[in-house]
């Protein structure tokens, strides 16, 4: 089967499959900023359900941006990646324009979604791979006053839009370029600190870097598959193979040639031990040790001493340089034997001190050279010797004048002279200990590794290695992988995480209640009256009740919260209150509005315009604009926008050095900008259609451009049946690059058959 009739295939065939979300691949926007700690016109209100913390987003003064650290925990997620779904559960204020959340860097958008109240459109900013900016427009309102369920997925160049549960658009667009800068900003509800807010409710705010997120939100749609992604991910492989295809062709060639001259050459392993260089099957003696090179691996065995059967006149003794004994002349001195080399000092009756050595199996007086040292100690701490007639002080350091102790082995001053010790871990080849071999621990069970754990001889010890798997308690002991410990568990921020044999489990925090990987907060006996539990026993109450459980009504009545005038009495409801006129009495003033009756002194905004409130005053309906007071930091600025901190209704230019009136226009970044009530919208400016194959923009302009050259385009539209043949005869998809041969700065590229290639002056 050819290599399109393959994609064709993968696009066409699909099957069903589940759906799960990794807590690795969620970024809850809500969770990571922390919100409600701290951000100013933003407040916790009723969402749309009750699951989910939800929150009210007004005022222009806000500055609702995530920390450095946590917006590159967030970015981190995405940097990259060619698949993710945008989720966002709203209600947005009628005709208001705003950013629903943005990560960007400097001017560059990098992913923003913005909802149009004034043009009725759901926008979605990013940049392309040859770094421009991109807007796709959606025509949808979101901005009615309703909740709506909105989803963006994206996956390579393929975008879905959802509202509600269904499709509504489904586009073929260029691809984003997720590679975000690491000091990337992340606003929430804005797009800086002085456009795009979003004036509205907002809930369950995440970004899921997975296909098809959608599914999350709702359930029910289908899955189907492959992506687009999956697609384009497995064109990109067949392009990597190339590549790999092509460097490998080349060292498979220089390989050979190198081959070719290894035809006369005879190859054999070598052993090299303190410097010097053995061939194979060639033998040494190392000290008390027969070693042999063998397959380049140094083998030594212990040298095995028959006991010397000397003549008379001569007894065993170790020589210099020899690991066994061998038999010495010996003389004989005071009713003992000495070997050759050996001295003894005797002292007469006076205290006169004479040395004498065996050389040729007589004892010679040895005349000193020079006079004994004079010693700093007193005379009740110098030690008289055997071997010498000069005194020395208790605690001398014999080993600093030369010593015997070879390999493996350590010398040990003792009262009257030193003998050698074997190092920890090795044992002696030797009745003096001037030469040891290492004791291998784990051969001779000799070693202290525990479960989980291989033991490994190493010189004059051992190591206890965890078997794969598994890591390190302590040197001698080792457990299974904690997957708690890692933080690679799917437990719930509000579960405990306990490791076991071959995974974990979750269990909920007490005060928590679900399977552990999702734990939602248990409050005693449940809220009551419409209350949400946010928390273990902490409700938030809906208006009109109190109480830890919401179980108290608030009585108006006493409390004097109410509005009730004339001769009407107060009468406490659950969560609000009446005014009633009493049996018996007139009492006047009450309205009849929209077919319901509105009591005398009652104040009520309209349904059909926020921006008009009416009163009940003696009997007659009083309807006005809304009086502003802008002294008041929660004043509405729909109905309010003189009192708009930047002047009114007016405007502010990107730069923030001009201002606009409501209902002025401009142009900036190639996009038409409108003032509207203090507000700032802009939409990219209308592109005629052009129908080609290879397109540019001029610097300096807007809208793309036909180009005949396709070297000069900076769009193409990718024909994988139009190939290249690079210099080594494989063929390159379109849109596949590679370094030229026999360079290290020239970039090829295929464009539809046709190849492209630039020296990179920065490589130079």
């Amino acid at each position: 089967m050819g290599l399109l009739q393959l994609f064709l295939v993968l696009g066409i065939i699909c099957a069903s499959s589940g759906f799960g979300v990794d807590p690795a691949l969620r970024i809850s926007v809500f969770d990571e900023l922390t919100l409600g700690e701290g951000f100013d016109g933003v407040t916790q209100v009723q969402g749309f359900h009750s699951e989910s913390r939800a929150f009210h987003f007004q005022g222009s003064s806000r500055e609702v941006m995530a920390p450095v650290e946590v917006s590159e925990q967030m970015v981190q997620k995405l940097r990259g990646k060619n698949e993710f779904t945008v989720l966002v559960t709203l209600k947005q204020d009628h005709l208001n324009s705003g950013v629903i959340l943005s990560i960007h860097h400097s001017e560059h958008r990098f992913l923003e979604l913005e909802s149009s109240g004034q043009r009725s459109e759901v926008r979605l900013h990013y940049r392309t791979k040859g770094q421009q900016a991109h807007t796709e427009v959606f025509p949808y309102s979101l901005a009615d006053d309703q909740w709506h369920k909105v989803s963006v997925a994206v996956s390579a160049s393929h975008v879905i839009l959802h509202v509600d549960c269904n499709r509504i658009y489904e586009r073929v667009v260029e691809a984003p370029y997720m590679d975000i800068p690491e000091d990337a900003s992340f606003w929430l509800g804005q797009r800086n600190a002085a456009h795009g807010f979003f004036k509205g409710v907002m809930q369950d705010v995440e970004i899921l870097v997975m296909p098809q997120g959608y599914i999350s939100q709702c359930p029910d749609l289908n899955r189907t598959c492959p992506t687009c992604n999956d697609f384009h991910g497995l064109v990109q492989k067949i392009m990597e193979l190339q590549d790999i295809l092509a460097k490998t062709s080349i060292k498979l060639s220089r390989a050979e040639e190198k081959m070719n001259g290894l035809d006369g050459c005879y190859c054999e392993r070598t052993c090299s031990v303190k410097g010097v260089v053995y061939r194979e099957d060639e033998g040494w003696t190392d000290g008390c040790r027969n070693c042999t090179c063998s397959n380049g691996t140094v083998q030594c065995e212990a040298i095995s001493c028959p006991p010397p059967q000397c003549p008379t006149g001569t007894a065993p003794a170790y020589v210099q340089g020899a690991c066994c004994k061998e038999c010495q002349p010996v003389c004989l001195f005071g009713g003992r034997e000495l070997v050759e080399g050996d001295q003894k000092a005797v002292r007469d009756s006076s205290g006169r001190c004479l040395l004498f050595e065996c050389r040729d199996r007589t004892m010679h007086r040895v005349v000193p050279s020079e006079p004994c040292p004079e010693l700093n100690c007193a005379e009740s701490e110098q030690i008289a010797l055997s071997d010498r007639c000069c005194k020395v002080c208790r605690g001398h350091d014999f080993c600093s004048e030369g010593h015997g102790c070879v390999e493996h082995s350590d010398c040990v001053n003792l009262e009257a002279g030193d003998c050698c010790v074997c190092k920890d871990g090795f044992r002696p080849l030797r009745d003096d200990n001037a030469y040891c071999e290492d004791i291998d621990e784990c051969a001779e069970g000799k070693h202290y590794c525990r479960e989980n754990t291989m033991c490994v001889n190493t010189p004059g010890s051992f190591m206890c290695i965890c078997h794969t798997g598994y890591i390190r308690i302590d040197d001698y002991s080792c457990t299974e992988h904690d997957e708690c410990l890692s933080g690679l568990h799917n437990c719930d921020e509000n579960a405990l995480c306990f490791n076991m044999v071959g995974g974990h489990s979750c269990s909920c925090k007490p005060g928590y209640t679900g399977n552990g990987t999702v734990c939602k907060a248990m409050c005693d006996g449940l809220c009551q009256n419409g209350g949400t539990c946010v928390s273990p026993n902490n409700c938030i109450c809906q208006q009109g009740f109190t109480g830890k459980r919401c179980e108290t009504d608030i009585n108006e009545c006493k409390t004097g919260r109410n509005t009730c005038a004339n001769d009407t009495v107060c009468f406490n409801l659950e969560g609000g209150y009446d005014c009633r006129c009493p049996h018996g009495h007139n009492c006047t003033g009450d309205c009849i509005h929209d077919n319901k009756v509105k009591h005398s002194g009652q104040i009520w905004v309209l349904d059909s315009d926020r921006c008009s409130v009416c009163s009940c005053q003696a009997g007659q309906v009083m309807c006005r604009r809304m009086v502003c007071d802008c002294d008041n930091p929660n004043a509405d600025l729909f109905c309010c926008p003189e009192c708009d901190p930047r002047l009114s209704s007016q405007c502010l230019h990107q730069n923030g050095l001009l201002t606009y009136g409501s209902g002025d226009t401009w142009v900036e970044n190639c996009q038409q900008c409108q003032c509207l009530q203090g507000q700032v919208d802009c939409w990219p400016l209308p592109c005629p259609p052009v129908d080609c194959e290879f397109t540019v923009v001029p610097e300096g302009e807007c809208c793309p451009r036909c180009v005949t050259d396709p070297c000069q385009a900076d769009t193409i539209r990718n024909d994988i049946t139009k190939t290249c043949t690079d210099e080594h005869n494989i063929s390159r998809f379109s849109g596949s690059s590679w370094i030229k041969h026999g360079t290290e700065c020239t970039l090829c590229q295929c464009k539809n058959g046709h190849i492209c290639c630039s020296v990179d002056p920065m490589c130079l």
